[in-house]
């Protein structure tokens, strides 16, 4: 028998965007009827392949805002959770010299940045190229964004109605609210919607929706480095390829990320295995910086994220009468950027007229 549920505001995506901006919800208004829906498990899409990485960084104003509230948010979240699976690293970035000042306008304050001498702070196996630098930062951590989006639901869960393995087929709304149509059948009658749907973009129930956007999917790929990995090893930035290593302690490898090319891909169809274009496109970079991790990158993991026009995360009304909210396209950089996006898609929300929230200059990329 079909049914219909009511509820205050629908979240459609249960990842770690969809979880933290349920999150905020809650925390503004602890009265508020919140529903998070998923076609799959929580954190079963993009967030179960995050890599996890934090850094105090924005390559422009509004990004840095971005980054520094995302920064706090972790900070007091780790503070008052120390059992969730979020860690704390060293970072180095490596550059060309001639661009320090580059580097040091792009990182934030907290970062701290000071100049050392690549040995020291550099994995095993790593070098900098002549006339690289090398300098140490403070602020980065990385999380099993998975993990962490599961332990933050179950948080929720006694005040937020989850709904898994559903999927929303159809998105109307109207002077008297939205209406989610599920495939089984039933239906959502909501105040508000937000579609937090990773790199779901083109799902049949929103695509007309989120079109307008002129947000894109590309193909995130990644190598896992067999390595082995200590407790003073941090994450390696290199700054001019969009490019960092991650000694991912909690697995036993690190793991190397680099700007892959490929456009257009679909989350549906996109292949979970490496190719051998990919692996040689991330092997010729990590070669110039890491000769002796080459032979030891023998896997990988690859998936695809929603990237905005400019590499911005978009937080932004979808229908006239402002009742869906779009958030999303992080660009790669979405455990990164989730807190501030939650933070600007709760600020929207509670606006009696909602207004256009989107950051449009342009962030480099760095899958994060």
């Amino acid at each position: 028998m079909n049914a219909t549920h009511g509820t205050g505001i629908a979240v459609v995506g249960a990842g770690v965007l969809g979880c933290l901006i349920a999150r905020e919800i809650l925390a503004t208004d602890p009265g508020a009827a919140v529903t998070v829906l998923d076609r799959d498990l929580v954190a079963g899409g993009a967030t179960r392949r995050s890599a996890g990485l934090h850094f105090p960084r924005g390559a422009t104003p509004e990004t840095r805002a971005m980054a520094a509230e995302s920064q706090r948010y972790y900070a007091e979240l780790t503070a008052a959770r120390p059992d969730l699976p979020i860690h704390r690293l060293g970072m180095t970035v490596v550059a060309p010299e001639t661009s320090e000042p580059a580097v040091r306008e792009v990182y934030l304050p907290e970062a701290n940045l000071r100049r050392v001498g690549g040995a020291a702070v550099l994995p095993d196996g790593t070098a900098l190229p002549a006339g690289a630098a090398a300098w140490a930062g403070d602020g980065c951590q990385y999380a099993d964004v998975a993990a962490l989006t599961q332990a933050l639901a179950a948080e929720l869960r006694p005040s937020a109605q989850f709904l898994e393995g559903v999927t929303v087929t159809a998105v109307a709304s109207d002077g008297d609210g939205v209406r989610l149509t599920l495939g089984t059948g039933d239906t959502v009658a909501a105040d508000r919607a937000v579609l937090a749907p990773g790199p779901w973009l083109a799902a049949p129930a929103w695509r007309h929706l989120v079109e307008p956007l002129g947000a894109r999917v590309k193909k995130i790929v990644a190598l896992h480095v067999e390595h082995p990995v200590s407790e003073r090893d941090g994450a390696v930035v290199f700054h001019d390829e969009d490019a960092f290593l991650l000694p991912y302690r909690h697995r036993g490898h690190w793991l190397f990320s680099y700007t892959c090319p490929e456009w257009g891909v679909h989350p549906d169809t996109v292949d979970p295995a490496l190719t051998a274009a990919n692996r040689d496109q991330a092997l010729d970079v990590l070669g110039r910086y890491a000769p002796g991790l080459v032979d030891r990158a023998v896997s990988g993991r690859v998936f695809c994220d929603a990237y905005a026009p400019g590499g911005i995360p978009i937080v932004r009304p979808v229908t006239d009468d402002g009742r869906v909210v779009f958030a999303g396209a992080a660009s790669g950089s979405g455990y990164r950027f989730a807190p501030a996006i939650a933070a600007a898609t709760v600020r929207l929300l509670a606006k009696d007229s909602p207004e256009t929230a989107e950051v449009s200059r342009p962030e480099r990329q760095i899958a994060t």
